[in-house]
């Protein structure tokens, strides 16, 4: 697929033709799911993914925010109660990984990150509606997660279900502890400001503690150059989780220091293999740190991430493809992967990124999908 011809300078067309792509292109099944992308090679999506419809929450309200079209409203209430009344398990107090393939439960999985950003969907869209199960159900995944993934200093990426084992660790980023978890622990602090139970503010306290403990190491990690670009976007995940305790000196050096550290590798990888959300999830991050106060702004920095994340936008006739945006690309050439959180992830980047060419920025860390 070639570059996107949208201009940067013109957001509204390009906020129309994404939003577009997350309510026209069947990207959100008619249960209200959303699947983890559309392949654009094979005509068809993948599987509906619990994280996914969280994530796509978050968006489709941002979608509401920045447009005031209620069509937007509308499909995030539907994944939310999609994640409420079909994928949240209520015996297990789980949300089931992949819920589409989960039938056969003795090979079921629950992840903490995938709990995490749900959650926040959930928080998100109570928000919003003032619906009480988003909020019930949320609070209730919060206390299971507490419950269920954390164990002393650690805290369980994946465990099997029903026992709610923890799964063995791998060397892959997702299936080991990390700094990356904090962004998913966001949603202990998220819950604390909507409940005021302590409990969860401690919780995300102890996971911000052994962020900091270990994120120097998570980088590069690898030494194959295309893994250490995912574990990038990973990484981009502890800086967003910071966002809540810029203030305290630890977490603001290791954000500025982070963002530093990240812009290298990017720049360094990129030629090979590009992630479009990562792109995005750098340039969202240096726009929070400038909003928060401890880090100044690296405007040919920002804007050459800006740049780089608007070139993954698809201009097509076709509506399963139009508007989205794609996962990456590899040696110049693009990946058939059509990515609900890539296309979330850039549209919110250059929403905020035009906000600060004109001085109304206003980068809450609440609102980050």
């Amino acid at each position: 697929m070639a570059s996107s011809g949208i201009r940067l300078a013109n957001i509204d067309q390009l906020l129309e033709a994404a939003g577009r792509w997350f309510l026209r292109s069947g990207i959100q099944e008619s249960s209200g799911g959303v699947a983890r992308y559309y392949r654009s090679d094979l005509g068809r999506n993948a599987p509906i993914s619990t994280e996914i419809s969280g994530y796509a929450v978050s968006a489709l309200l941002f979608f509401h925010e920045r447009t005031g079209q209620t069509e937007y409203l509308e499909a995030a209430l539907q994944a939310a109660r999609f994640l409420t009344r079909t994928a949240w398990d209520v015996k297990l107090e789980t949300f089931p990984f992949e819920h589409s393939v989960n039938g056969d439960r003795s090979r079921a999985l629950a992840y903490f990150f995938d709990c995490g950003i749900i959650v926040r969907g959930l928080l998100a869209a109570w928000r919003v509606s003032k619906e009480a199960e988003f909020r019930d159900t949320a609070i209730a995944a919060g206390r299971a997660m507490m419950k269920d993934f954390q164990a002393n200093d650690v805290i369980h990426p994946i465990l099997t279900l029903p026992a709610k084992q923890p799964l063995a660790y791998e060397p892959r980023w997702s299936a080991s502890p990390g700094c990356y978890q904090l962004k998913s622990a966001m949603a202990w602090q998220e819950l604390s400001e909507a409940t005021g139970e302590m409990g969860f503010f401690r919780a995300y306290e102890s996971a911000v503690a052994a962020a900091l403990a270990g994120d120097y190491d998570f980088l590069p990690g690898e030494t194959n150059r295309e893994k250490v670009m995912d574990r990038l976007h990973a990484y981009a995940y502890f800086l967003e989780g910071l966002s809540p305790l810029l203030h305290r000196s630890d977490c603001a050096h290791a954000f500025r220091e982070g963002i530093d550290r990240a812009a290298a590798y990017l720049g360094e990888i990129a030629p090979l293999f590009a992630r479009s959300d990562v792109y995005a999830q750098l340039l969202r991050v240096r726009l929070l740190g400038e909003a928060s106060g401890v880090t100044s702004l690296d405007h040919a920095a920002a804007a050459q991430e800006a740049s780089q994340a608007a070139a993954f936008q698809v201009p097509s006739q076709d509506a399963r493809v139009a508007g989205g945006f794609l996962f990456g690309r590899k040696c110049g050439e693009s990946m058939p992967f059509v990515n609900p959180v890539s296309t979330a992830f850039c549209v919110q980047a250059l929403a905020w990124w035009d906000d600060r060419k004109n001085n109304a920025l206003e980068a809450r860390r609440q609102l980050l999908i």
